[in-house]
């Protein structure tokens, strides 16, 4: 299956290179570029990629803001924010806004695909650094979620694990369970938690 992107900075080489890279994989097909987020949420619209791979700081309407708007269209569009991840603000704002996951403008031509092809298939890619940044902002401001108080034992392993940044397969080797058990789990988790991405199940299994 074809996935269909959406690529947005406002640096002209920058947004060239990336449709380019994209462009080489066959799986993956650039159908629109934009230099803002205000034009980027048009080309949402227009054209329905399934992932837009957004810079975060664009002038007028930038990356998280354009977010918010692509994730309220129907269907949704995964988004993917390419960041210097400089500061925390960014990761959390991006997260609250509802981002798949993060890459930076540096990173290998493979990682760009690949968290693209992960967004579009609903998992979510944080790097290692990124997820133990995160995971001490919420170490940070201890706040126990009420709704886990409603989950079984094992959902609540499985936010545990997930606060590690283990993927399903690691999960499912520390718990004894099945892979797809784990990724009924997860999904479960992300409906009955009400979040967007593993990601923002890891903060709250943090805060367990």
């Amino acid at each position: 299956m074809t996935v269909r992107v959406l690529v947005a900075d406002d640096d002209p080489i920058v947004r060239e290179y990336l449709r380019s890279v994209l462009s080489t994989e066959p799986d993956l097909d650039v159908v629109a570029t934009a230099a803002d987020g205000a034009a980027a949420v048009e080309a949402g619209i227009a054209y329905a990629p399934q992932v837009a791979l957004l810079d975060v700081r664009m002038p007028g309407v930038d990356g998280i803001v354009a977010t918010r708007a692509l994730r309220d269209l129907d269907p949704p569009v995964a988004v993917v924010l390419i960041t210097t991840l400089d500061t925390d603000a960014v990761l959390v704002d991006g997260l609250a806004a509802g981002a798949a996951g993060f890459v930076v403008k540096t990173a290998e031509p493979a990682l760009l695909a690949s968290a693209v092809r992960t967004a579009a298939s609903g998992g979510s890619l944080l790097s290692p650094d990124a997820l133990a940044r995160l995971v001490r902002l919420a170490g940070d401001r201890p706040r126990r979620d009420p709704r886990v108080d409603a989950l079984g034992p094992r959902d609540r392993d499985v936010l545990r694990e997930l606060a590690t940044g283990a993927s399903n397969a690691e999960i499912a080797a520390r718990l004894f369970l099945a892979e797809s058990t784990v990724k009924g789990y997860v999904s479960a988790l992300m409906t009955r938690l009400d979040c967007a991405n593993r990601t923002q199940l890891a903060l709250i299994g943090a805060g367990l």
